[in-house]
């Protein structure tokens, strides 16, 4: 964070300075928060305890295992997406839903819910004079409702299909049993819609159903009409007898085809045969003729028993001859049995050729009988859809009406949810919790005291310090002294007492401040004569600057107004008064009133900073009129550079500025130079200050002479400060020189 003013950019937060302050104020910040803490415990208990009951429901579809072997159930489930869930969150919440469970637990008996049931005399009052509606004008279950949706919540469980309904009430008992009694009632409306489905189908299948009968029957009809005038017989379910026919002249056409173009060629192949010369007993249709066989058998033994007689006979022995005469013969009846074979087959071959010419004819007759079919088969195919869709409907609405009327009992109709968790008594109320809200309220109070006065240093300037470690000079500034305990210095805070400012006094517009200069529009005497105090002891260390230090610490004074008589010296002696109260452990700020600027020249880094002149002529904001002393960790508002006359016209607004100052500091010094009596009168007639008369070398005489003249305007008590005690404690050190 950045330094307070333009003049501190090169200053850091002390933040051991800021733990100092809220150590120093450990007290009441540790009083505050135990306060709170009691206040928030106090009141929690005295909050009536409120308990809450849960249950939990799964929404699914749910369906009986009766359909039939054929039917996908996993097919016939609706889709719930969250747009169901949300709706059945809704149904949880309906009038109607609530009134019933209000009706069944008697809760209009119950105050609880019916608060305005009994009104108090101020609500009589009200009502009576027109300022309030009289809530007894509407009906008892209205304002049940009304109050019954207050303390009811119905949601649906993040990422799943489960919907939780909870209830509030003072009643443990009666917050266990509305949600239950809630979802009792949600699956009875639940089974009576479904109920009330399946039973409205069922009533409007049975005349549906009658009427669909009625329609197939005369479709039916229709079909078998139309077959008998057309002529139309049917041989299979996709084929007629005409049809049936042409099937078969064909198949026989391409038999006898078969079997013409066979015969031809084994006739061409015996024809060729025997006319070549080659024996035709090798043809396959030949060798297959059984009396072909026979006569090479026949053919076959003869030879073989010409084989076994020439042997013993030679060729020309008549047995032999005869032998081979009967071989002759037979292979001559072999060739004309072969002839005979080749005139068959070409007969077969006319006979399939005439076969084939009567099945052609008979096939274009029937050809011509088919696509007379074909076109009435046409009719016939509508005349069957029709039919047969009025059929499919009329099962259709046959299986819907056996399935509603099997689920018109209520255990076949089962809601579309089921309960996962019950709502039980709870013990522990849900509202308040004591302990958790006791602590809370503690650290609350406690982090915000902490940061209140984190901030009012902040403000103040107090917790900043040079970026370097040291002073403009470089010199280090040294340490403070431990800090005392503040017994005597806390309780006398508010003894002085200050005018209220308002809240805004250090956010508005730059304030103005009276400089240092104001002497001649004070009428401050242009030559300061020394004064005597009224009172005199001959121990000189009673009015030492320690000894008026340690007063000033230990009454509590907040702000303070510094005459000097013989003038620069006295300043320099307020300057180490500051500086004195600042090394006890006090915050403490210097306002320069003086003419000469002797403490901003003895304090400040410059003499050019912005100071109270600049305040009050409103060229300079607040912040950035206060600065750090270079020696030391008391602050300084400088004497500025605007002009005198300009700054005399907010001179009222000095006692605003050491109220405002006096919130962030313990003390505020005004130094005020060598003024007069009645110049500090005017300048203080609406703020009460303790007056110090900084007399370094004091003059009996003339001390006493000023002592009167404040008496006479009202300040009858003074406070001496000479510089004695100074070479004791180091003077050399603290010196302002």
């Amino acid at each position: 964070m950045s330094s307070v003013g333009s003049s501190r950019q090169d200053e850091d937060i002390d933040l051991a300075q800021l733990f100092r302050a809220v150590w120093q104020r450990k007290g009441r910040i540790l009083a505050a928060t135990a306060l709170a803490a009691g206040l928030a415990f106090v009141a929690a208990n005295a909050i009536s305890p409120r308990y809450k009951g849960e249950t939990r429901i799964l929404i699914e579809v749910r369906e009986p295992n009766f359909m039939g072997q054929g039917a996908n159930s996993a097919d016939l489930q609706p889709l719930l997406d969250e747009l169901n869930i949300a709706s059945q969150v809704q149904v949880l919440r309906s009038v109607d839903l609530i009134k019933q469970v209000a009706r069944d637990l008697k809760l209009y008996e119950r105050e609880e819910f019916d608060p305005v049931a009994s009104p108090s005399a101020v609500d009589e009052l009200l009502v009576l004079v027109g300022l309030k509606k009289n809530p007894l004008e509407r009906a008892p279950e209205d304002r049940v409702v009304d109050t019954f949706l207050e303390k009811l919540s119905v949601y649906q469980v993040e990422r799943s299909r489960v919907i939780a309904v909870a209830f509030t009430s003072k009643d443990p008992e009666l917050a266990a049993a509305i949600p239950n009694a809630m979802v009792d009632v949600y699956l009875s409306l639940q089974r009576g819609a479904k109920l009330d489905s399946n039973s409205q189908a069922a009533r409007w299948l049975e005349p549906e159903i009658a009427n669909l009968r009625e329609k197939v029957k005369e479709a039916e009809q229709k079909v078998a009409d139309y077959r008998a005038a057309h002529d139309i017989v049917q041989t299979t379910e996709n084929d007629t007898f005409s049809g049936q026919q042409l099937n078969d002249i064909s198949a026989e056409l391409a038999r006898v085809r078969s079997e013409m173009a066979d015969a031809e060629a084994k006739a061409e192949n015996v024809r060729a045969a025997l006319a070549a010369g080659r024996p035709a007993d090798m043809i396959d249709a030949v060798a297959s003729n059984a009396t072909i066989q026979r006569l090479k058998e026949s053919e076959a033994g003869i030879r073989a028993q010409i084989s076994e007689l020439s042997i013993t006979l030679l060729d020309g022995h008549p047995r032999i001859k005869a032998l081979r005469a009967q071989v002759a013969g037979l292979r001559q009846q072999i060739a004309s049995e072969a002839a005979y074979v080749a005139a068959s087959l070409e007969n077969d071959a006319g006979v399939a050729r005439l076969r084939e010419k009567q099945l052609v004819a008979k096939l274009n007759m029937l050809k011509a009988d088919y696509a007379q079919a074909d076109s009435n088969q046409v009719g016939l195919h509508e005349l069957e859809r029709e039919a047969a869709a009025q059929r499919q409907l009329l099962e259709t609405y046959l299986a819907r009406y056996r399935e509603a009327t099997t689920r018109l009992e209520s255990a076949a109709s089962p809601a579309d949810a089921r309960v996962i968790s019950k709502a039980s008594e709870p013990i522990e109320p849900d509202f308040p919790k004591v302990i958790p809200i006791t602590i809370v309220a503690a650290l609350a109070v406690l982090v915000l005291c902490v940061v209140v006065v984190m901030l009012t240093e902040l403000f103040s300037g107090r917790a900043f310090k040079p970026a370097n470690g040291g002073g403009p000079d470089g010199s280090r500034d040294r340490e403070r002294p431990p800090e005392r305990e503040p017994d005597a210095y806390e309780e006398p805070r508010t003894a002085r007492p200050r005018r209220d400012l308002p809240a805004n006094l250090l956010s508005v517009a730059p304030d103005r401040a009276l400089t240092a200069e104001m002497e001649e529009a004070l009428d401050l005497p242009p030559a300061p004569v020394p004064a005597v105090a009224a009172a005199v002891v001959e121990d000189k260390d009673e009015f030492s600057i320690e000894s008026v230090a340690s007063y000033l610490m230990a009454s509590g004074v907040r702000t303070a107004l510094a005459i000097s008589p013989t003038g620069d010296d006295g300043s320099t002696a307020t300057v180490m008064l500051a500086r004195e109260i600042a090394e006890g452990g006090r915050q403490v700020v210097l306002i320069d009133m003086t003419g000469s600027g002797c403490p901003t020249t003895l304090m400040a880094s410059r003499k050019d900073l912005p100071g109270i002149t600049d305040l009050l002529s409103g060229t300079a904001a607040f912040g950035d009129t206060i600065h750090p002393d270079r020696l030391s960790s008391a602050h300084i508002v400088p004497k500025g550079t605007s002009d005198v006359r300009r700054a005399m016209r907010g001179a009222d607004r000095l006692s605003m500025i050491t109220d405002a100052l006096a919130e962030a500091y313990d003390l505020v010094i005004v130094e005020c130079g060598p003024a007069n009596a009645e110049g500090v009168a005017r300048l203080t007639r609406s703020h009460p200050y303790e007056i110090i008369l900084s007399a370094p070398r004091p003059d009996m005489k003339d001390l006493a002479a000023i002592m009167d003249e404040f008496e006479k305007v009202g300040y009858a008590d003074l406070v001496l400060m000479t510089a004695g005690g100074l070479q004791g404690r180091g003077e050399r050190e603290r010196s302002a020189a």
